[in-house]
């Protein structure tokens, strides 16, 4: 049946949390613009990484020359994502959540309006597993939509999605650990602020400015409940 492709109904669910691209040469992503939970979490991830090297060729050397060594490149992920909703097929849900996966490719109306136009950034996660979270940019989506309702409306899909690493100075890992650093996603209720957010999450309230820049935020005074705000680890956090 359908429902027993990838993983299957789970406990814990993959996200995807979009947000808009950071300002200046920042590489911390910018305010939540929206979370995308997978409905069937993927069956497998593929990572690959690939090291640069240059070889000058030397007509004098007959083996050749000692290649050297450039640098590493940002690690790329691919990712299969399941959609179906054959149990409802007058919903166009399916055909919404592809949008959204496309959207990934479209430049965000801040960054237009901020001179710096680009696509969203995005985090993939999946629970404790560390090991693929990264932020990153996608290269590209490619969706198959492989079951109709009677009225033409797609009812199933399967979307790959390739996420390249956008490299950062902070690697969110814990230097004695060399784990990923824990960020929280926080939602604003009635009497929150970023100074009371600041001084429960790292003790100190002076150092609200994190969250502020973590968000994209300009006005402090302006963050409305519900807002869902991304809390820095403490490692990040300059004091």
């Amino acid at each position: 049946m359908a429902k027993s492709k990838g993983a299957g109904k789970s406990l814990v669910r993959a996200t995807l949390a979009i947000h808009e691209p950071p300002l200046g040469t920042s590489t911390t992503p910018g305010g939540l613009i929206e979370t995308f939970t997978f409905e069937f979490n993927p069956a497998q991830l593929s990572i690959s990484r690939r090291a640069q090297w240059k070889v000058t060729p030397t007509a004098a050397v007959r083996d050749g020359s000692k290649p050297e060594f450039m640098g590493p490149d940002p690690r790329e992920m691919t990712v299969e994502i399941f959609l179906d909703t054959s149990d409802e097929p007058t919903e166009n849900t399916v055909l919404k959540k592809v949008e959204t996966l496309f959207s990934c490719c479209e430049t965000t109306d801040l960054s237009i309006d901020a001179d710096q136009p680009s696509p969203p950034w995005v985090v993939f996660e999946w629970g404790s597993f560390s090991t693929a979270r990264f932020t990153s940019y996608v290269a590209s989506v490619d969706a198959a939509y492989t079951l109709f309702s009677t009225t033409g409306v797609p009812i199933r899909a399967t979307c790959q999605m390739r996420l390249h690493e956008i490299p950062s100075k902070a690697k969110w890992q814990n230097p004695t650990s060399g784990a990923l650093t824990a960020r929280r996603v926080h939602r604003v209720v009635a009497g929150d602020t970023l100074q009371s957010l600041a001084w429960r999450q790292y003790g100190d309230a002076t150092v609200w400015r994190a969250i502020a820049e973590a968000n994209g935020i300009d006005d402090p005074s302006r963050v409305r409940s519900g807002t869902e705000l991304i809390l820095p680890a403490a490692e990040e956090v300059r004091r």
